[in-house]
């Protein structure tokens, strides 16, 4: 496994460095995995999950820091994210990233929102196939109510030290989240519509005490993709690479090796 390098973008008229690092078996067949973090994670964030799931699976793996995170380019202090937000890394810079590294149809493994906006991005670009986790889909009260817990958190515990260890700037990467979330605006997101363009075999994966959802929104990725495989994981929270990192990653390299057809020489 090699360390962090960083891919140069150009978005909206600005420059993005990219924190990447590709994990696993390069000379794998089967198509590569792509890990989109939470709202608040990073590529550290994912600790060893991605490296060992990708070698324990023979699978090569791609695991990046999104804009505002990790070591990735901070978001100004200055720029509020609009309620699309995860609509523009889906559409615009999940795509840039992809053609800078030479990537067509990945597996998309996406937790929280990086599940979100792996729905975003298969509803529009052809992927292998989605590994969501705990995704969302539309805001629940439940959702708000822990969100605005974390700022408190952040404001009176020690939580902004212990994400300051996976962040550059971690006030960047905590109020980009924390204040589009909170944003009145914010409330009336829904993707139920747009998913259900999404034609390929989709896993969908949440625990059972999942603090952030309720299992509502995996079965409403169902109810609009009819392919999808339901997964719901008992004594789990919000974070099943945590929780119950044995069960998700047999979940889903079964999944991914029985909807993989291998890629051929070039």
């Amino acid at each position: 496994m090699s360390g962090p390098d960083f891919v140069d973008l150009a978005w909206r008229g600005a420059p993005l460095r990219i924190e990447t690092q590709w994990v696993g078996d390069a000379s794998s067949k089967i198509p590569p995995v792509v890990f989109l973090h939470e709202g608040l994670g990073s590529l550290a964030m994912w600790r060893d999950f991605p490296a060992d799931f990708c070698n324990r699976h023979g699978f090569h793996g791609l695991v990046f820091s999104r804009y505002g995170y990790g070591r990735s380019t901070p978001r100004p202090a200055d720029e509020r994210w609009a309620p699309d937000f995860m609509h523009a890394q889906a559409h615009e810079v999940l795509p840039a990233l992809f053609a800078a590294l030479g990537i067509a149809r990945p597996w998309l493994f996406g937790h929280s929102n990086g599940g979100s906006i792996a729905l975003l991005y298969a509803a529009r670009f052809p992927v292998a196939g989605l590994v969501v986790v705990a995704p969302h889909i539309f805001v629940e009260d439940l959702t708000i109510a822990n969100i605005e817990a974390a700022r408190r958190a952040y404001e009176t515990t020690d939580l902004r030290e212990r994400l300051a260890r996976y962040h550059a700037d971690v006030d960047s990467a905590f109020f980009a989240w924390n204040d589009v979330w909170l944003d009145p605006a914010f409330r009336s997101w829904n993707i139920e519509a747009e998913i259900a363009a999404i034609t390929c075999p989709v896993l969908a994966v949440q625990g059972v005490d999942d603090e952030y959802g309720t299992l509502a929104q995996i079965r409403g990725i169902a109810q609009r993709v009819p392919q999808t495989h339901l997964v719901a994981l008992a004594n789990c929270g919000h974070s099943p690479q945590r929780d119950q990192p044995e069960r998700l990653s047999a979940e889903a390299g079964t999944f991914i090796k029985a909807n993989s057809a291998p890629q051929r020489e070039h």
